[in-house]
Order: C-alpha cells, then structure tokens, then sequence
C-alpha cells in the first residue's frame, strides 16, 4: 500500500459518504481490486470494501478492473458517458467499470465547502472564484489562440483554403465532370449515329 493509494482512499471516502447512492452503487462490489492508470501519475491501486466505500489495495493483490485514461480524458468528462468510454480502456469487470465511470461523471467535490472548513466561508469563496476566472481566461485565450493560428493559416500564408473557397473549387469540379460526361455522350451519339 503506498502513500498515494491511502491518501486516494481517504479522500474518495469523504466523497462518498457525503452521496448515499454512491455507497450503494459501490456496495456490491465488495472484494473487487480497481487499478486507474493516469499519467504521469502512478497508478492508483484500491479495493472495495464492505458498504462501498474503499482503501488501498495490498501489493501482492491483483487487480479485477483496470481502466487506463487516454489523454483526452479530461475533455470527455463533461461531456457524458459515451465520450467518457471512448477516453479510457478498460479491462476487467464491465459492471463495474460501467458503475466507476459514472460515479467520475457524477460525483462532484465540493471544493469550496472543504476549503471554508479550514480557511472560512469568504476566502474559500475567492479562492474558488480565482480558479474559475482562471479556468475561464484560460479557455477565452486558447479560443483566441486558435482563432489567431486559424486566420493566419488562411489569410496569411494560404496553407489552409476558405470554406467558401473550397465550396466555388468543390462547383467547378461537379461542373466540369458534368460537362465531360455530356461531351462523353455526345461523342458517343455521333459514334452510333456515324457506325449505322
């Protein structure tokens, strides 16, 4: 048992018992050893005990669910289950692992609330605020970048082609098939007409 996987263990414990459903989504599984692969961090090794809730796993014990997150994981939380599952590569116990990922989609930590326990309702909530800022500026600008990036391609440097430039190309080349496909059977009307 490491470090990690205590810690891991002790704070998804906090979560889950603040969500009943959680625990009774879990309970089931009792015994069942899940191994979550996330890089670069190392994986974490827990085991599902009675009531649902969880601890680390011992070393020697082999693990009856693995899911391995591909990068693009954290983009497909949101955006619900089917994208979650093509985010991740599971081996294992599918029940379970159908159960695991919907309680990463649904179960959210209160972040503000465990903060204002230590450093008080008002900074909790500036803290949480200055994150979301954050998160949102950082958003806004790679929007912005790519936007940038995207315009220069087109405009600047012509690597990429305009949508309607591809459109007036994508016509001319429906006009001209068409075109050669009436000469084609004009050709071959005069042929026959010629041959009889």
């Amino acid at each position: 048992m490491g470090f990690f996987d205590t810690g891991a263990a002790t704070g998804l414990n906090q979560l889950l018992r603040r969500e009943a459903w959680a625990l009774e989504k879990l309970a089931p599984f009792a015994g069942e050893i899940v191994e979550i692969q996330f890089a670069p961090l190392p994986p974490l090794r827990l085991e599902i005990v009675e009531g649902g809730q969880v601890r680390a796993a011992d070393a020697g014990s082999a693990a009856t669910l693995t899911i391995a997150a591909k990068p693009g994981i954290l983009a497909a939380l949101p955006k619900g289950e089917e994208h979650l599952m093509r985010a991740v590569d599971i081996s294992g116990n599918a029940r379970l692992a159908t159960e695991i990922l919907a309680l990463l989609r649904y179960l959210r930590w209160d972040v503000e609330e465990d903060l204002s326990r230590v450093f008080g309702d008002v900074l909790a909530h500036r803290m949480v605020g200055t994150v979301r800022e954050f998160t949102a500026w950082q958003a806004e600008a790679g929007r912005r970048l790519a936007e940038n990036i995207m315009e220069y391609a087109i405009e600047e440097r012509r690597v990429i082609v305009s949508r309607a430039e591809f459109q007036e190309f994508a016509d001319g080349v429906a006009k001209l098939r068409d075109d050669l496909a009436r000469l084609e059977q004009r050709i071959l009307r005069q042929r026959d007409g010629k041959g009889s």
